[in-house]
């Protein structure tokens, strides 16, 4: 198991991870076009973004996603980088170690449980409940929702169905009738389109298809009788290839609305597990998000969800910086109560690490993008948000006042703070079988609501 912090560590590969590189090129050529890779540009670049590869030194590295990557039988988890601390051994195979990388991957669990954009099925519990690593964990709760459900509920939808039959149903297909059945003497077989209510529908062979999957990568015995049970009560539905783009169509009247969840799960794997099927080799996956994004995405669903006296809007694009409309002005979240609005812009850096450096981590790039936000929406007060690190006790905060000379004078006032994201009890705790993670993660969560409160409530 090899474990990589985002821009951090780097990490010496032995001979099985030959060929590695070529295979990270492959997924990400391969890998679906959704909207956090199209956001970023990433769509035009052809070669891999998931690690660097240092080949004089014969090390790897990673960049900005987290996840992991299985690859000949072996494991590279990428870990976000407010998690590590340069006084550790991450490779040192112990105990306590993987203790620790798995607390690591329960907080991006629960990060993922607030998501929005990331489709997260609501359905949730922690990576002890699985006793695996964070793949494991995603596969161990889509198999059990899906097969408690599909135990107690079919899904069935009408589909329109072509079929040979010998009374009309629905409409006759004239031309196909001619040419097929009238013309090769087969007249007492009628070529129809109707409507029918089936179980053999384009959702669960989309669950088929996914379930069929993940049971060739996963090693859980119980990953594995969960998934088995999927598919034999899935057994008269056809196999057909499934993207992420089918599962974003579906939608369900409300007697069938706990099948979203399943629906959220098959379109999380389709869109970030990578390559499956490269050489046809099922071992070898990649389930990979970019942390930036989903940073933006739990502090939205956080705020949104837990704070009720603020309303949270996600991004505004209905304004730009210049008069020709070329440069798209997209602030993270806009803020709003009964008396003011502002606008939030989340930052996944690590800042405040030097306490020497006057401008506290925080980038003169991001200073002018706040300016720009402040002037064209109009607002006098500007927030940044920032996550803590494993390695900072108190969360630090900065405030910058700008004077607007070509408004007369008006100030406009920068407010930069950290955010408790991290539970820093639970990473040396032993994993806890069995709990849900809104136990894990409940101090946690109070006091990052008790945090943006303060920040926010003396505003408005």
């Amino acid at each position: 198991m090899i474990n990589l912090f985002e821009y951090q560590n780097k990490v010496n590969i032995q001979d099985t991870f030959d060929g590695l590189e070529g295979f990270l090129d492959e997924i990400w050529n391969s890998r679906e076009k959704n909207s956090f890779y199209s956001e970023n540009g990433d769509e035009k670049i052809e070669s891999q973004r998931f690690l660097q590869f240092i080949h004089k030194t014969n090390e790897i590295k990673s960049n900005k996603y987290v996840g992991v990557i299985h690859y000949n039988d072996k494991n590279i988890n990428l870990i976000p980088k407010i998690f590590f601390d340069p006084n550790k051994n991450y490779t040192a195979e112990t105990e306590e170690l993987k203790n620790e990388i798995n607390q690591i991957q329960n907080h991006i669990l629960w990060w993922l449980s607030y998501c929005r954009k990331i489709k997260f099925p609501k359905y949730q519990t922690s990576l002890g409940s699985a006793k695996s690593d964070f793949f494991e964990v995603l596969i161990y709760l889509f198999s059990k929702y899906t097969r408690q459900l599909l135990n107690s509920s079919i899904f069935q939808q009408y589909e329109e169905v072509n079929r040979e039959l010998p009374f009309i149903k629905g409409r006759l297909n004239i031309n196909e009738y001619i040419n097929e059945n009238l013309s090769k003497g087969r007249w007492h077989k009628l070529n129809c389109t109707y409507d029918a209510f089936v179980f053999d529908n384009e959702f669960n062979r989309i669950i088929k298809y996914v379930t069929t999957l993940l049971f060739n990568v996963t090693s859980n015995q119980d990953n594995k009788k969960n998934l088995r049970e999927i598919l034999f009560i899935l057994d008269e539905v056809s196999e057909e290839r499934a993207t992420a783009e089918q599962c974003s169509r579906i939608s369900f009247n409300p007697m069938f609305g706990e099948f979203e969840t399943v629906r959220d799960y098959c379109q999380l794997f389709l869109t970030n597990c990578i390559s499956f099927d490269y050489k046809n080799d099922l071992k070898l996956f990649a389930f990979l998000l970019p942390m930036e994004y989903v940073f933006e995405d739990f502090i939205f669903g956080f705020i949104d969800k837990e704070l009720e006296s603020v309303t949270a809007k996600a991004q505004r694009s209905d304004i730009f910086l210049d008069e020709e409309k070329v440069f798209n002005l997209k602030p993270d979240l806009w803020l709003k109560t009964n008396h003011k609005s502002l606008i939030a812009d989340t930052k996944y850096k690590i800042v405040y690490s030097d306490e020497k450096d006057p401008k506290k981590g925080i980038s003169q790039n991001d200073l002018y993008q706040m300016l720009a936000y402040a002037i064209r929406f109009e607002v006098d007060e500007i927030i940044l948000f920032y996550p803590n690190t494993i390695k900072q006790g108190q969360e630090a905060a900065t405030e910058l006042t700008v004077i607007d000379a070509l408004a007369d004078g008006k100030e406009i006032s920068i407010r930069a703070f950290q955010l408790p994201i991290i539970n820093r009890e639970l990473l040396e705790s032993n994993l806890m079988t069995k709990t849900d993670l809104s136990e894990l993660f409940e101090t946690t969560k109070q006091g990052l609501k008790d945090r943006i409160e303060k920040i926010l409530l003396p505003l408005f």
